[in-house]
């Protein structure tokens, strides 16, 4: 007894109820031809058979909104299909698309997704990272650094082939003959890949470099020149174009990514992006007023402390903070009144005299927040 054809299980295990072309695009029956591609371009992807490995049934819905895509974007065949639905392709089944189109119209819109992109052979090289620790005022006022490390360079013998005697050294790849992809078949269509053997160039190393064992790069050590701009925070990167990995083949080189690392400060913090510092007084420097050192980045000046400064004031230091685009930016000083520890009897007594002698007047914040508490407690 014959064989069947392979098609014919297939296509019984695979196919989906019948669906109405808009209602398979997800889109209304007025739909213009934008929102026909726009609709059809997400599913295609979502259903993507290199998406979906091994999922008939992605694979059937795959074919569907390919169906469904080719009637309706052509004016003609949906005119048929708007007056007389799938009886007007005869049969009453839907319209009779050869599946290899699928595959056709796919790539038509979206050009070198899945491997479709003819090889050029060139290889673009990886970017590099570098990590650069700086101290808090090299972040906040911005810093010329001069940074070294051991990376790959082009190998000078072979020119970056990998081969010896460079091009002259390559030969034709044998697994897609020289073509630089493959052809895959996935499901009911074939797909071009990359070929895996040549990584697209459809050359492969003949003999290996001397030098470079057939990598096409050594190692040497690099030096740059980096500049940090002022107010960088943790984490920035800045970006050295050109400076990463050599391409190979003409490919083009990759870029140097230098991380920054801002070691903590002992006594400077960021607030809301605002250099600030807490500087703690004494309860009579708060309460009689004072004149106090306190640090900025450029060093220590004097600050006025007025006369019943509450702990937690902020005071701003116009021009001693970070560094700005056109100018310096302000620094914020937080004062902390520090309350004494460990008194002794002389102190304990002068206190307890203060205490008595002070009035509402001194404390306006104690007598409001006391008078709240009688309300909510009606006592």
């Amino acid at each position: 007894m014959p064989r069947p054809a392979a098609a014919a299980p297939a296509e019984t295990t695979t196919s989906v109820a019948k669906r109405d072309y808009y209602e398979v695009l997800g889109v209304p029956r007025d739909a213009d031809s934008v929102t026909l591609k726009r609709s059809y371009r997400e599913l295609a992807l979502k259903y993507h058979p290199d998406q979906n490995p091994d999922n008939p049934e992605a694979e059937a819905h795959f074919k569907e909104v390919s169906e469904a895509y080719t009637v309706l974007s052509d004016p003609d065949s949906r005119a048929k299909y708007d007056r007389g639905g799938f009886g007007a392709f005869g049969g009453g089944g839907g319209v009779g698309v050869d599946i290899g189109g699928f595959t056709d119209l796919f790539e038509s819109l979206f050009g070198d997704l899945f491997g479709k992109k003819k090889a050029t052979g060139k290889m673009p090289g990886r970017d590099l990272r570098y990590t650069l620790e700086l101290s808090f005022e090299e972040a906040a006022l911005g810093v010329e650094k001069t940074i070294k490390f051991p990376a790959p360079v082009e190998c000078g013998a072979c020119k970056g082939t990998g081969a010896k005697g460079g091009e002259s050294g390559m030969r034709t790849c044998g697994t897609c003959g020289g073509k630089g992809e493959t052809k895959v078949q996935q499901g009911f269509f074939s797909l071009s890949k990359k070929c895996p053997a040549c990584s697209g160039t459809g050359k492969v190393i003949g003999d290996k470099c001397d030098v470079c064992a057939g990598n096409g790069t050594v190692e040497k050590e690099r030096e740059f020149t980096v500049t940090i701009p002022a107010d960088a925070e943790d984490g920035a990167t800045r970006r050295v174009a050109g400076q990463g990995e050599p391409g190979k083949r003409g490919g083009a080189p990759g870029d140097l990514n230098v991380i920054v690392r801002v070691r903590p400060h002992p006594i400077f913090k960021k607030e809301n992006g605002v250099v600030l510092c807490e500087v703690p007084v004494s309860i009579a420097e708060a309460a009689l007023g004072a004149v106090i050192k306190v640090p900025t980045l450029d060093g220590a000046v004097d600050m006025r402390v007025p006369a019943g400064t509450q702990s937690g004031t902020l005071f701003r230091l116009r021009g001693k903070g970070a560094g700005k685009p056109n100018a310096r930016g302000d620094a914020h000083v937080r004062l902390v009144v520090e309350t004494p520890t460990a008194l002794d009897g002389k102190q304990r007594e002068l206190f307890e005299q203060l205490k008595t002698s002070l009035g509402e007047a001194q404390t306006p914040l104690q007598k409001s927040f006391l008078a709240k508490m009688r309300e909510l407690t009606g006592g």
